[in-house]
């Protein structure tokens, strides 16, 4: 992900949806091309094996990572019971962690977003549901949509073991189920440090609507999010208050 002139070309669809929406803006640090098209998918609930019980506990993490983090962002951050949700980078070096960087795709990062959540209002077999089936593809390895690359994958970052066993207890579940068309790539791992992006980076979603990239790539899953999941769905998102000064 590096801001040069391949990202301000748009693919065949974007150009047409250009055409006739002279008002659309071009994101400068992503291409304005449609991605591919994810099917709706309705995920099982979690199995008593893949689904967390917390009792007591009021705040929980969990980073995940799937693909660019301005949509993951704002997907979760219209889910009641998530109290912040920060885009950043996490797998690679603190030296590493920067937007240039990162877009490189040699710092071993991926782009994510650390959730923070209250298990007594959202669980997190909840949270997994909407990650698998709204938030991105889990199919789509070192990639997703018009995004290429090992920054882009899919996974799911946790410290707490129990949050670890879950996850890789819904894969298993939703490989047996055959959920998608193709296996899901996801990793599962932990003992990352997660560093926050940039301060332009975070509210990304609800800041810069008309992005030809936002409208075309990531409106449509907040908007899959509040058909899919009505009972999790806030209309007002929870933004993230403090920036980083990177």
């Amino acid at each position: 992900m590096k801001i040069a002139m391949d990202k301000l070309v748009a693919g065949s669809i974007a150009a047409v949806i250009a055409a006739m929406t002279i008002t659309a803006v071009v994101s400068l640090d992503r291409p304005a091309q449609a991605a591919t098209a994810q099917a709706l998918v309705t995920l099982p609930a979690p199995s008593a094996a893949a689904e967390l019980k917390q009792p007591g506990i009021h705040r929980a993490q969990v980073v995940f990572a799937g693909g660019c983090f301005w949509g993951v962002q704002g997907v979760f951050q219209h889910i009641n019971g998530v109290d912040n949700a920060v885009s950043g980078y996490i797998g690679g070096s603190a030296g590493d962690a920067s937007y240039t960087r990162v877009g490189s795709g040699g710092t071993g990062h991926a782009e994510a977003v650390q959730v923070t959540y209250d298990p007594s209002k959202v669980s997190y077999g909840q949270l997994m549901q909407v990650f698998f089936s709204v938030a991105h593809d889990p199919t789509q390895l070192n990639r997703q949509g018009p995004d290429r690359g090992t920054q882009y994958r899919s996974a799911v970052f946790a410290d707490d073991a129990g949050q670890r066993d879950a996850t890789q207890a819904y894969i298993a579940q939703l490989q047996r189920a055959k959920a998608f068309r193709a296996p899901v790539v996801t990793t599962v791992e932990g003992g990352k440090r997660f560093y926050p992006a940039e301060g332009y980076h975070q509210n990304y979603l609800t800041l810069h609507p008309e992005s030809l990239y936002i409208r075309i790539n990531d409106l449509p899953k907040v908007e899959a999010l509040k058909r899919q999941y009505p009972a999790l769905y806030r209309d007002t998102p929870r933004l993230v208050s403090t920036l980083s000064a990177r």
